[in-house]
């Protein structure tokens, strides 16, 4: 452990590569830095400077022709100037039609130019790297690799490079730039009043943030109902998480338990309730629980079981935890009926020779051995329910619509999550884009906080070997 920590401590990061290789790079290695393949092909890696020069040409040119124009709105306090319209021509005695600038293409093109900037500055440090790493050959009188030996390194010894590639691409293309995006327009002013390409929209700062969090502007203002919305949001991620665990937990251990007959038929049941696809069951339950629905029409009663507004939408909520359950709770005694096989004996038999009871056998054995291997599906079930739009949307449309909390041009219902409350900004007659954005940064940073916070606590990550 003390030799690997060493290892580890004596490392050379990327800012010592690159200073060393200014301090004690050879001429050929500080010509790298200005030009990229210079070291390569001075020392016989012709194909490797090539492509290195090639890059920098590529970025060069795209730089030349596209980016530096986006990148310099980024940066100069504008996202456009020019609205697109008409303009008489005096000469031709007609109106032009003028395209303008399109401050959504300026703020999308700015963040891909800063990615390809991100990437050839990371090309650019490999060729410096390498050029040193050539010059440390040299000294050591070893053999600078040819373009046929950095080949074969790179399908052996380095094979995860090609195969990462692919994935890292999507990664960067389809997750990293939308979240910059998305970022981004947080700082904007983006709503229906400045729509491109007809308007142009602005930075404007941390505007949207002093709006949604302000206290000042009454109990209808947006930073009430954030308030309103996040405290449902998180009564809603309790309850649809930890009902379903400790219920499936519990018909898990039933159905285990000795005695029990046709435990096959039992476990079968709740296979085919998952085998129904989860919308086709809320669509279900939501004719179901109408006001015109089967369950009023069996009981004769007239109630409105996804539309009261009374009592905070006290009976819409329940209906959602309750039929969350339904859907939910399969799922977890599935898991937990395949751990609770898993549990060794010994431990059972060990506590039944102490004299302890079946209670104290459940809390200081089943459950901290569960909890021990199930903590990170906990956590991912815990932030998956704080995103969790299919239930709330499909059961009751974020409804039911109560202006009196829930007013102040917010858009926001009573059962909203900050999910379902952020789609429906971005889909509104009236779209606040830039409020929408500000949301979905606080449910990361939320949901990113927790788990990890969360994680790191647990005895999943600080007893790994515990029940081993």
């Amino acid at each position: 452990m003390k030799k690997r920590e060493e290892q580890v401590r004596t490392k050379p990061s990327a800012c010592r590569d690159l200073f060393s290789a200014i301090k004690k790079g050879s001429y050929l290695t500080r010509l790298s830095f200005f030009i990229p393949g210079f070291g390569q092909i001075a020392r016989g890696q012709i194909v490797k400077g090539i492509l290195y020069m090639l890059v920098q040409t590529a970025f060069l040119l795209f730089m030349i022709f596209f980016g530096w124009r986006y990148i310099a709105h980024l940066f100069s306090g504008d996202l456009g100037r020019q609205l697109s319209g008409e303009i008489w021509n005096e000469e031709l005695q007609i109106f032009e039609k003028v395209a303008g600038d399109n401050s959504f293409l300026i703020l999308l093109y700015g963040v891909v130019s800063l990615v390809i900037i991100l990437f050839y500055l990371a090309v650019w440090f490999a060729n410096v790297r390498g050029s040193y790493e050539n010059d440390k050959r040299v000294r050591a009188g070893e053999k600078i690799p040819s373009f046929k030996d950095d080949l074969y390194s790179l399908i052996n010894e380095k094979f995860y490079l090609p195969l990462l590639l692919l994935p890292f691409s999507g990664l960067v293309i389809f997750t990293v730039m939308p979240l910059i995006f998305m970022v981004l327009i947080a700082f904007t002013n983006y709503d229906y009043a400045h729509m491109p390409p007809g308007k142009l929209f602005d930075w404007v700062g941390f505007s949207n943030f002093k709006m949604l969090f302000s206290l000042s502007n009454g109990t209808t203002g947006f930073a009430f109902v954030f308030l309103r919305v996040l405290l449902w949001t998180f009564v809603w991620a309790f309850f649809a998480t930890f009902s379903n665990y400790f219920l499936g937990v519990i018909i898990a251990l039933l159905i285990q338990k000795k005695g029990i007959k046709l435990k096959a038929l039992w476990r079968t049941l709740f296979v085919i309730a998952i085998a129904v696809p989860q919308f086709v069951t809320l669509l279900l339950m939501q004719k179901i629980l109408d006001g015109d629905g089967i369950l009023n029409k069996i009981l004769g009663t007239n109630i409105l079981w996804l539309t009261d507004q009374r009592n905070f939408a006290l009976i819409p909520r329940l209906m959602i935890i309750l039929v969350n359950i339904w859907i939910g709770v399969p799922y977890t005694m599935l898991m937990s009926s395949g751990i609770l096989m898993n549990i060794p004996s010994d431990f059972y038999e060990a506590a039944k020779i102490d004299g302890a009871s079946t209670a104290r056998i459940f809390f200081n054995i089943t459950m901290p051995y569960m909890l021990h291997v199930t903590t990170p599906y906990l956590i991912t079930q815990f932030v998956g329910n704080i995103n969790n739009f299919n239930v709330i949307w499909l059961l009751t449309g974020g409804g039911p619509v109560d202006n009196l909390y829930y007013g102040g041009g917010s858009g926001a219902q009573s059962t909203d999550l900050l999910v379902t409350w952020l789609y429906r900004l971005t889909t509104d007659q009236n779209p606040k884009y830039n409020v929408a954005s500000v949301i979905g940064i606080v449910i990361f940073v939320i949901s990113a906080t927790m788990a990890l916070l969360t994680y790191n606590k647990t005895s999943s990550a600080k007893g790994e070997d515990t029940f081993q």
